[in-house]
């Protein structure tokens, strides 16, 4: 696979600004995606303009027109290594999982993780509840991409991982992106622009692509630079119960296959398992690492050694960089908060807590209003560790009253602005709420007194915008 040119500079100019030749909006939102596809000011800024993108990838964003009303926009991703690599994924736990979500599932264990080539994928339909029919088309985009490589087939059936995001309960026009799959095969590249057209054809309600790249190191070649890119789509329909949107993570680290679910479990959990903007939890949600040791080294073939520690470290930390970008893009959000529940007896119950806040829909609205009305941040904390009815107990009381203090932690490095400590109302500066609610970013402190395990979830504001974007977001 050799690279192919780099594509007009027209996709860069239609992501960051409109073009002359493209119509005004005929109406306004705020917070969410232009109509005319163009990204707003703020948002702009999380957009790449250069990336150091792994060896041996090539990726290409193609314009099928799944929607009949995308005209131009690319909806079709191929990512592909130049030769066949380690992978895992992680899915969904809905019990209604999209035709995408079973295919990849079963091929990846078939395959024990290794000699996969590739990812397509399609947005403007999630192909999910489809029946049969669905399973079918899933099978077909995956063979059909194999069949790009025009290579012996190793008797393992497809190769390619398929994933799909849209509208539930509607057919894909499975045979425009069948036809078309072989033009993305063609348009594959490694420029910035290539990965960058990538991360735009996966996205829905998205308003900017989401697209991250660095370069890295391990303690058994430090002079060797090693690459991990990857782009995730998400801004509505997220929660964690597992991931909750779709992600595709590439290195050309050396990586054996068998390493890579435990690796990427272990970094979903602390990264796009943290995150949430709405509490629901989407039918295709897939995460994926693949792995391809282009850029050479030692192969990490065992958990205890300090490659292995060394990779999990940097795989966290991107994954958590890059769900981070989806909670900036919670859909009509205009806030980005963090949610940090500390001093508390485990850590289970500790995410348990910082899911419920994170969840609330009064504590959402508050933060919209700018309104410091820290009372519900305590209801949603205290509600949290009741069992529903017919549900086991929690055995061990996680909350103590007297003992639980809520603080506002400016982002501006200013001293933090205490609500509640050991369960005592402090006098609230309103003023000085109002001012540290003004900024975009916010962390919500809340300490339980009663131990020294911690949570950490992030999270968004709901605006009158997230109705408007969900009212119709079929029509």
């Amino acid at each position: 696979m050799a690279p192919k040119p780099t594509p007009s500079s027209a996709l860069t100019k239609l992501i960051l600004g409109r073009s002359p030749s493209q119509s005004p909006a005929t109406s306004v939102r705020h917070y969410s995606a232009p109509i005319d596809g163009t990204i707003p000011a703020a948002k702009q800024k999380y957009v790449p303009t250069g990336g150091r993108y792994p060896k041996g990838f090539l990726v290409s964003g193609t314009h099928v027109g799944v929607k009949p009303t995308n005209k131009s926009t690319p909806d079709l991703a191929f990512i592909a290594s130049e030769t066949p690599c380690a992978a895992a994924a992680v899915f969904t736990k809905n019990k209604f999982q999209a035709a995408p979500v079973t295919v990849s599932r079963e091929m990846l264990k078939r395959r024990n993780n290794a000699g996969v080539r590739a990812v397509i994928i399609n947005s403007g339909c999630a192909n999910a509840v489809t029946g049969k029919g669905g399973m079918e088309d899933a099978e077909k985009m995956g063979l059909e991409a194999d069949r790009c490589f025009e290579e012996p087939s190793d008797g393992k059936g497809s190769s390619t991982i398929v994933m799909s995001t849209g509208v539930i309960g509607q057919r894909l026009p499975i045979q425009k992106i069948l036809h078309r799959i072989p033009s993305a095969y063609d348009a594959l590249g490694t420029s910035h622009d290539h990965w960058l057209a990538t991360a735009q054809a996966i996205c829905t309600t998205d308003t900017f692509p989401k697209l991250i790249s660095r370069t890295f190191s391990l303690p058994s070649s430090p002079s060797s630079e090693y690459r991990i890119a990857g782009m995730t789509k998400g801004a509505g329909m997220i929660h964690p119960n597992m991931a909750t949107l779709l992600g595709i993570i590439a290195t050309d680290a050396p990586i054996a296959p068998a390493l890579l679910p435990s690796l990427l479990t272990n970094a979903v959990n602390k990264s796009f398992n943290s995150i949430s903007i709405d509490g629901d939890t989407s039918t295709n949600d897939t995460v994926a690492v693949l792995a391809n040791g282009a850029a050479g080294g030692k192969e990490i073939t065992s958990e205890s050694s300090e490659d292995y520690a060394a990779f999990q470290t940097t795989l966290t930390e991107f994954a958590t960089d890059l769900a981070k970008l989806v909670v900036r893009d919670g859909e009509g959000a205009t806030k980005f908060v963090t949610i940090r529940v500390t001093e508390a007896p485990s850590e289970v119950g500790a995410r348990k807590i910082a899911s419920t806040i994170a969840r609330s829909p009064l504590v959402k609205t508050a933060l919209y209003g700018k309104d410091a009305n820290w009372g519900r941040i305590l209801c949603a904390t205290g509600y949290s560790q009741i069992s529903e009815p017919g549900m086991p107990i929690n055995d061990v009381p996680e909350i103590v009253p007297e003992k639980t203090s809520v603080s506002f932690i400016p982002t501006d490095g200013s001293p933090e602005l205490k609500l509640l400590v050991n369960g005592e109302p402090e006098s609230v500066d309103e003023a000085r709420a109002a001012e540290i609610l003004e900024h975009e970013d916010l962390e919500i402190l809340v300490r339980l007194g009663g131990g020294k395990e911690e949570a950490v979830y992030w999270t968004c504001d709901y605006s009158h915008e997230y109705i408007t974007i969900n009212g119709d977001y079929r029509t």
